[in-house]
């Protein structure tokens, strides 16, 4: 389905009753819609959720910014977390719903805590899982930035291939590399959208956008923050200093985990998610 929010048009999906309690999932860097696993988006419905998953601008089906190019060292950001905030905000606005449970990861995790900073009467709870206020906070590790930062391929299989690459640095060493997920989803991913400039914009609008942690200060929402002990993207570090930055967040981590969802952890994770939901 496709909505007209904040002037650029956004590609989502429901799942589960709209009777459910509305949770709108926010993806992380380069990311699209359907990396929010559909098997986990069904155990969140099976535990009384209305799930909406979306794209974000510059990836999947939403707008994508062709016409502002790769962004230059030093010149301004085509957009910041704020403009992804109030994307997120507008699409609730197209859905009917006054307010929702927001969770979000990496990068998505940033957008929901900012939604909450500039929009505290639309996020019911906030879940931020293996992000940080602010990208200086907890830095890659050399071989997780040098994956992050790689030349995009140049065709189908070279995408398949970086992927292995990418998740077998930055993935969770305490569970099992699961090769053919990976390739699968990594295949599906280029054949619905594939720009790699895209990505290089929301980069962009994370380093332009600051640290957050004064900000979160304020925020009175109930908040869960979720993150991997072995995260070398977005080390452990910027979980602690999320729960730390807002009043009366609860943290927990989990051991072997790194910048992924793995799916033994699913179960557990969507049980956290309800248990802060369903409060």
């Amino acid at each position: 389905m496709r909505a007209t929010a904040n002037g650029i048009d956004i590609a989502y999906e429901t799942l589960g009753s709209p009777a459910g309690r509305p949770l709108l999932l926010i993806m992380g860097l380069g990311a699209q819609l359907i990396h929010w696993d559909e098997e986990f988006c069904r155990l969140l419905v099976e535990q009384g959720h209305h799930v909406v998953r979306f794209d974000n601008r510059d990836a999947g089906l939403s707008t994508h910014f062709h016409d502002k190019g790769v962004p230059e060292a030093g010149a301004p950001a085509p957009y910041l977390l704020d403009d992804l905030a109030d994307d997120a905000a507008c699409l609730m606005d197209a859905l009917a719903w006054p307010a929702a449970h927001v969770a979000g990861a990496s990068m998505g995790g940033m957008i929901a805590q900012t939604l909450a900073i500039r929009h505290p009467e639309r996020v019911l709870t906030l879940t931020s899982i293996m992000s940080t206020p602010g990208p200086e906070i907890a830095p890659p590790t050399a071989e997780a930035l040098a994956v992050l930062m790689a030349t995009p391929p140049a065709d189908r299989d070279g995408v398949l291939e970086q992927a292995l690459r990418t998740w077998s640095v930055i993935g969770s060493p305490g569970y099992e590399l699961d090769r053919e997920r990976i390739t699968t989803l990594a295949g599906t991913a280029y054949d619905r959208c594939f720009d790699p400039a895209g990505t290089a914009r929301q980069l962009a609008a994370i380093m332009a956008s600051g640290s957050r942690t004064e900000s979160l200060a304020q925020v009175k929402t109930p908040t869960l923050v979720l993150h991997g002990e072995a995260d070398p993207l977005v080390p452990v570090a910027g979980g602690q200093a999320t729960a730390a930055a807002v009043p009366g967040a609860r943290l927990v981590t989990y051991p072997g985990m790194g910048h992924d969802l793995p799916r033994a952890l699913w179960p557990d994770i969507a049980t956290e998610i309800t248990k802060l939901t369903s409060a």
